[in-house]
């Protein structure tokens, strides 16, 4: 897979992108990050990127001009075909599970990201084919939003993960945030391990870990449930959990 960024301060992203896991993903070869600097295609001797925006208010925006002359490098450099070009913008949809799951279907992704007061209407209009924030704030820049996006969909790309199953296991794969984790000592301090942990058996692990990703979500995001694929054993489950919650209330 392939992702380019484009932005206006590239040095933000190699230390991030050169560790960990996306490090080893590009050892690998599974995915190849390039990061275009926006300035380089700056108009005039000044390498004008920004100007104020027509009808007054306060703020800069970024030019048209500069942005699609880089795109326009960047497919030609690239000697064919067409990336997904995605705008990082606290106006666009928001970034999920199911999102980062659909941008690693793509072969290639090119990533602008905004600054300032944001971009030029046309960018948005005649050049970018998706939007994404990635949550209801607003941040200096695109930037920390395209990592926290590229970070969220690496997990889906096929071995970017030691276990190929992990990322079917992380909260809201299924609906439901993930249960505790444990690890040893089995006893510190006062604190030990839920007993069914220490048995061995597979199928009651498997039922109690389950338990306890309903029972997390339950408290902490309910409305996750109305969505989450449910088994009967589940809904028999959360009915307990109910039965609890009200009898603790009387």
């Amino acid at each position: 897979m392939r992702i380019d960024i484009l932005t206006l301060f590239p040095q933000m992203f190699s230390a991030y992108l050169d560790e960990s896991i996306l490090r080893r993903a590009q050892s690998a070869g599974l995915v190849e990050f390039l990061l275009h600097n926006l300035r380089d295609f700056g108009e005039g001797k000044h390498r004008v990127t920004d100007e104020p925006p027509f009808g007054g208010g306060g703020g800069m925006v970024l030019k048209p001009g500069p942005i699609f002359a880089a795109v326009d490098e960047i497919i030609t450099g690239a000697g064919g075909g067409r990336p997904k070009v995605v705008l990082l913008s606290p106006q666009g949809r928001q970034l999920t599970h199911a999102v980062a799951t659909e941008l690693a279907m793509s072969p290639w992704l090119l990533f602008i990201c905004g600054r300032y007061e944001g971009v030029d209407e046309r960018v948005r209009q005649y050049l970018v084919d998706d939007e994404i924030s990635i949550g209801d704030y607003v941040l200096t820049g695109g930037e920390l939003a395209a990592l926290v996006a590229i970070d969220a969909l690496a997990r889906h790309i096929p071995g970017v993960l030691g276990d190929e199953h992990a990322a079917q296991r992380d909260s809201f794969a299924n609906g439901l945030l993930e249960g505790p984790h444990y690890t040893r000592p089995e006893q510190f301090r006062d604190w030990a391990i839920p007993p069914v942990l220490r048995t061995g058996h597979a199928g009651n692990i498997a039922r109690w870990r389950r338990e306890q990703a309903l029972r997390r979500t339950w408290e902490l995001r309910p409305e996750l449930l109305l969505t989450a694929e449910l088994s009967e054993e589940d809904r028999l489950y959360l009915m307990t959990l109910a039965r609890e919650m009200t009898e603790g209330r009387k």
